[in-house]
């Protein structure tokens, strides 16, 4: 499988947080995809994401979450100042040229992504697919 760049398609990462969170999680992540900020989180709304205690704090999240230094990886370091609602979640959603969603995955758990693979079949082999990550 050919990766996102390969097949024309175009990563837009959404974020509702401030400029300030987002310009510093950008420089800790290496992120290079572009981003967009919906501070008042019409697109989340859009895309029927909610925000939930209960899944965010699943037992299973948390332990994944416990997991990460041993694994040596590490959350981005965001100053408590910054932080905005944790229990936000998100999703992955691919859109053809036309705005027409052709694959829709809303996050069940913070961990809970589509794979590459699902995204690239979803795009199929045609071009200029914008895929938008929550």
């Amino acid at each position: 499988m050919a990766a996102p760049e390969a097949r024309s398609l175009r990563v837009l990462v959404v974020s509702f947080g401030s400029l300030e969170g987002a310009r510093l999680w950008l420089q800790q992540t290496g992120c290079t995809f572009d981003l967009l900020l919906d501070q008042q989180r019409k697109i989340y709304r859009t895309f029927g994401l909610g925000s939930s205690y209960a899944k965010v704090m699943k037992f299973s999240c948390l332990l994944q979450y416990s997991e990460y230094g041993i694994a040596e990886r590490y959350f981005p370091d965001v100053p408590h100042r910054l932080l905005e609602d944790i229990y936000q979640l998100g999703g992955d959603f691919l859109l053809d040229e036309g705005g027409k969603v052709i694959l829709s995955h809303p996050s069940k758990t913070p961990h809970d992504r589509p794979t590459m693979k699902d995204v690239l079949i979803a795009a199929g082999p045609s071009h200029h697919k914008h895929t938008s990550m929550l």
